[in-house]
């Protein structure tokens, strides 16, 4: 059997598992009536708020086919569709088996118990996990069998594929993002701060919108996310060895992601195996076990494969060390020492909040800076001392780091079913012992949830600089001496300067869409407390399909815009100003991404775990004026961890990418100049 055809087919094995994975979520009850319609509620109201999402995507989607078949060829269009349609599936099954999850981890927690709960709520992030890696496989290591294997002559048409997954990701996690955190942020500043009435509470409009926010955004999103930049890292890497004309190292990637998978399956089962005693050791073996495990087994890929230098392994280590690293201090600074400091500020008020939350984040981008910049330079002289491309080391880093994206993303997805558990029990009335076991459930979500989130930037940076580096050399292969990305080069600096303005242009965006959105759902949560009689008292039902339609209409309305952007500046600067500045602009747009996603996302989440701490009772807990100033901290660091930060791995990814796409037919030298 040739051997391009091992990734899909253990795709197609890693899909049958999400399959199984999914039936072993199903045998679990759903709950007594009142459970069971809560938990239809947010099924179906995330069902819907996709479907629509959809068919946006799939517009936007339509012309970019139609103008790759006319610029770049049909190999090229056809690579766009699998793009898209791969990864919108792995958000959309994410997506499904998360909101059939989660009552029935609130039903597990009343019935059985932790580990039961921790058991359905780890199955159903699994199956997001195993989908995310497996329509990798299937969908570029289909197209590479027919593309690249053999001395194919399509190579670059997998960029296609690239480009197709990286715009279903940046609009799934903007419109997920402004969905889930409009909701959020209204339902919690009318209801706790004004009303004063628990999170999750039956009475509050902005609950449901909440719960389905959780799914569309930090399920459906993150696996999208996740999923461009496991794709891109090995496209880049394909693309960098094609200019090698070495096919060994051209199917290496696809190779250590294949290995990859199982390990994450492995790490699945491990996980499972230790639930039951210790639910905090078992994910955290799994997230430490499973790259412990690809490593032996990229060890025996390579001997396998003959020609392989194993300087190339030590690439790949350092980029699976690196993210374990980058997950670890992301860790630190969203669950340790810094989260107790912000909560103590709370004790002089929502400034102090404020002051230090922001403190901390951004004392959080350095040390991972530094890894990524220590795995760069490790990579980079490692795969030079053994005659390969530097470059490619830095792409085969990035494919180490994310090999195991199964089990990543599955601890990942954990999290917001969790979430979700907890405020099905608040809704229904479970009772405390119940809500005790999916709030501990809850926290350490949010914990892996913060490390999910530092692996996804420090993944995305390699991703995007090995894209980058692939734009390079296919640019300096058509016009030689004449390209170079020199900081003497005026036209270089003109294009960082441009660059490093559109992560601020975008979270600037995102930002004032939630804010936008948020100002409407508080006025309408506030409107139903004055005028649905009964509602504060618990004898009338508020009106949360008015809720969920105020997110999705700003969600749609306001994600467009960022897309539009992000895929449009490189051809502008491209076309404009030449291949050079273009070169220039991702540079700069790299460094601004990166810096602005880990800073937001590293705030947010220490924001949201302040809250948290002072909740379990700490420094006068719930209803204290310091709990009051916890929320507003948590209130600006939802959109920073769950909005804006995360769009910023994506954008990064997506400029690259068509910048990649569009590489044979720019100018050296713009029409402007």
């Amino acid at each position: 059997m040739n051997i391009a055809l091992f990734p899909p087919l253990l795709g197609l094995i890693g899909m049958i598992a999400a399959f199984v994975v999914y039936m072993l979520v199903m045998k679990y009850p759903d709950g007594e009536d009142k459970v069971k319609k809560i938990g239809d509620q947010i099924h179906a109201g995330a069902l819907a708020f996709m479907k629509t999402e959809y068919k946006y995507l799939l517009v936007f989607i339509a012309v970019l086919v139609v103008l790759a078949q006319m610029f770049l060829g049909t190999e090229t269009a056809i690579a766009v569709v699998v793009g898209a349609a791969c990864s919108s599936l792995a958000g959309f099954i994410g997506m499904y088996a998360a909101t059939k999850a989660n009552v029935r981890t609130a039903t597990a927690a009343q019935k059985d118990g932790a580990a039961a709960a921790l058991s359905v709520s780890f199955y159903g992030g699994s199956v997001m996990g195993l989908c995310v890696a497996s329509l990798g496989l299937i969908g570029l290591g289909g197209l590479y069998y027919f593309y690249a294997a053999d001395g194919g002559t399509h190579v670059h048409a997998l960029e296609g594929f690239g480009m197709g997954a990286s715009v279903v990701a940046l609009f799934s996690r903007v419109g997920g993002g402004i969905f889930t955190k409009s909701a959020d942020v209204g339902a919690d500043l009318v209801g706790k701060i004004e009303a004063g009435i628990p999170e999750d509470d039956p009475r509050n409009p902005g609950v449901i919108a909440d719960n389905v926010g959780d799914n569309v955004g930090d399920v459906a999103g993150m696996g999208s996310d996740i999923f461009e930049s496991y794709c891109g890292s090995m496209i880049a890497s394909i693309a960098i060895a094609y200019t090698m004309k070495d096919s060994g190292l051209m199917f290496l990637p696809l190779g250590l992601a294949a290995t990859g998978l199982v390990a994450s399956i492995l790490g699945i089962f491990i996980v499972k195996l230790r639930s039951a005693k210790e639910p905090a050791s078992a994910l955290r073996s799994g997230t430490l076990l499973a790259p412990a495990i690809f490593i032996v087994m990229a060890y025996f890929l390579m001997n396998s494969m003959g020609d392989i230098p194993m300087a190339v392994l030590w690439c790949v280590i350092s980029g699976a060390v690196g993210g374990v690293l980058i997950g670890l201090i992301t860790e630190y600074y969203t669950g340790s020492a810094p989260v107790k400091k912000i909560a103590e500020s709370g004790e002089t008020g929502s400034a102090t909040v404020m002051i230090s939350g922001l403190s901390v984040g951004m004392q959080s981008v350095v040390i991972p800076i530094l890894i990524l910049a220590t795995i760069i330079l490790v990579s980079t002289s490692l795969a030079s001392g053994a005659g390969v491309v530097g470059v490619y080391g830095v792409g085969i880093a990035a494919v180490g780091m994310l090999s195991t994206v199964g089990i990543t993303m599955a601890i990942d997805a954990y999290g917001p079913v969790a979430d979700n558990a907890g405020g099905i029990a608040e809704m229904s009335g479970m009772g405390k012992e119940v809500r005790d076991i999916t709030d501990s459930l809850d926290e350490l979500g949010n914990t892996t949830a913060a490390i999910g989130k530092g692996f996804a930037i420090g993944a995305a940076a390699l991703a995007a600089l090995a894209i980058i580096s692939a734009y390079s050399a296919q640019v300096a292969f058509a016009y030689g001496d004449a390209f170079a990305l020199s900081l003497t080069d005026p036209m270089v600096l003109v294009g960082m300067f441009i660059g490093i303005c559109i992560p601020f242009l975008i979270s600037s965006i995102t930002m004032t869409a939630v804010g936008d959105a948020a100002f409407e759902m508080i006025n309408e949560i506030r409107r139903q407390f004055k005028e649905i009689s009964g509602l504060m008292e618990g004898t009338a039902d508020p009106d949360s399909e008015k809720c969920v339609e105020i997110a999705t209409k700003a969600a749609l309305k306001k994600m467009m815009l960022p897309g539009i952007i992000a895929v449009a500046m490189p051809a502008v600067v491209g076309f404009g100003l030449g291949a050079i500045a273009l070169g220039g602009m991702l540079a700069g747009g790299l460094l601004g991404c990166v810096a602005l996603a880990l800073f937001m996302a590293n705030a947010g989440g220490a924001w949201d775990n302040a809250k948290k701490y002072v909740e379990k009772g700490n420094l006068g807990g719930k209803g204290s004026d310091t709990h009051s100033a916890v929320v507003v901290g948590d209130t600006v660091g939802d959109p920073f961890k769950d909005t804006s930060g995360p769009s910023m791995n994506i954008l990064i990814n997506v400029m690259a990418m068509v910048s990649l796409v569009i590489s044979s037919l720019l100018p050296l030298n713009g029409i402007l100049f």
